[in-house]
């Protein structure tokens, strides 16, 4: 084959550059689903997770979760919004992704995905207003009579986001206080059926021996509870410690609280939290056990080669990054006594990376073995991009998805101050 011609077969044939194949497969069989496809339900279930948290306070009254409710719902928002870039990314026609929104198609997974994205969507966007709206209208008011071109920008920026609606009587805040109720009852089952739809999507294919099973949905949706409440929690600390640094070095004249005080709403609220982590964490690994027994007790007959691939080929990335580092080991630091911020902090970013795994073995190691049975395929990851391909589908296309959420967040928070430390 001439190097012109093993070109043009890259350009056709999606996976070529990236995955090697060892003993017997079919010849059109590559790995299709990269890194982008591992990035789409590891976003989709940090967005679910933030908002589980949230609603914790909202919905069943945890009221020591109450300073964390309002940043893991606007955090949420921000993760939704690039949740579905991946697929975008991912997708050889991405001009056509409107018509998953706008045509409904009950029998698609796909489809339902649009529609369950859309009803998310407006149900998170409708809470945040109803939970900052006294915050804009107050904002509207205090910007009047401040002059310069950046208030009367900000000024117009909350007139719209009020809606018309300034009454902030305290009847009508408890009408907001029982609309957010209401939302974020609704919310939680269509989170979860939101990440559960992308575990259904593998669960569902019959033709992969590693994905199908019913398990599938409750597992994702237990580890992206996981995932959301680490990832809110870790932001929350770097937030605070940013906070600290900052109070430090230009003093308390345009803070709230003093860095002392600040340390221990940041300690109060880690503790907090990680309760409810450990929790999470406890019912996602025993899930993931389960299925793994069940698979080892009914030994169907694809049982060879998942056996060879999960003990085998992704001994490593199952049993020694997933549960291991990414379960076991931040398991541990939780429960040991005295919880300092740095240990949380380690705590949540193995606790992230052991989601991620997950993500990327159900995923990737979903591709691994051929249809033959008698067959391996391995995924190289493009690390240096030469050409939109391999930038896509490699790892700065990925650090980009994961980047986004920040970006957005930060905006946001301009607008709308998700901490009451300030």
């Amino acid at each position: 084959m001439t190097a012109e011609t093993a070109q043009n077969a890259e350009m056709v044939v999606h996976g070529l550059e990236w995955t090697v194949k060892e003993l017997f497969t079919y010849p059109n069989e590559f790995i299709y689903w990269t890194i982008q496809i591992v990035m789409y339900p590891f976003l989709t279930g940090l967005v679910a997770g933030a908002f589980v948290l949230s609603s914790l306070y909202h919905v069943f009254g945890q009221d020591d979760l109450k300073d964390i409710a309002k940043f893991s719902l606007l955090f949420s928002f921000a993760l939704l919004l690039v949740a579905p870039m991946p697929l975008l990314f991912h997708l050889q026609q991405a001009q056509r992704n409107w018509e998953v929104m706008l045509t409904p198609h009950f029998t698609s997974a796909i489809a339902a995905f649009g529609m369950v994205f859309s009803v998310y969507m407006a149900i998170v966007a409708s809470e945040i207003w109803f939970v900052h709206r006294k915050f804009f209208v107050e904002q509207v008011n205090d910007l009047r009579n401040k002059e310069g071109i950046g208030n009367a920008i900000l000024r117009i920026i909350y007139s719209v986001l009020t809606l018309g609606a300034h009454d902030i009587s305290d009847a009508a805040l408890h009408k907001d206080e029982r609309a957010v109720k209401m939302l974020a009852g609704i919310g939680i089952p269509v989170a979860c059926f939101l990440h559960g739809y992308a575990g259904f999507i593998f669960g569902s294919v019959k033709a992969n021996a590693l994905w199908m099973t019913p398990l599938m949905p409750v597992i994702f949706i237990m580890s992206a509870i996981v995932s959301g409440i680490a990832l809110c929690l870790l932001t929350f600390v770097l937030i605070m410690e940013w906070q600290k640094w900052q109070i430090s070095r230009h003093g308390r004249r345009h803070w709230q609280m003093s860095a002392d005080e600040v340390k221990g709403a940041e300690i109060d609220m880690v503790k907090k939290v990680s309760k409810y982590l450990i929790g999470f964490l406890v019912a996602a690994i025993t899930l993931e056990l389960l299925d793994l027994i069940f698979r080892g007790y009914t030994a169907v007959k694809s049982w060879d080669i998942l056996r060879s691939v999960i003990y085998g080929k992704d001994f490593v990335n199952i049993f020694i990054l997933q549960y291991t580092v990414g379960n076991l080991v931040p398991f541990i630091l939780l429960l040991l006594p005295g919880l300092t911020v740095k240990r949380a902090v380690l705590s949540t970013l193995l606790v992230l990376f052991g989601v991620f795994m997950m993500r990327w073995n159900v995923v990737i190691g979903g591709q691994a073995f051929s249809l033959t049975f008698a067959g391996y395929m391995h995924y190289h990851l493009p690390i240096i991009p030469h050409n939109l391909e391999t930038f896509k589908e490699g790892l700065f296309g990925a650090l980009l998805m994961g980047g986004l959420p920040f970006f957005f967040f930060w905006i946001f928070n301009k607008v709308i101050p998700s901490l009451k430390y300030k």
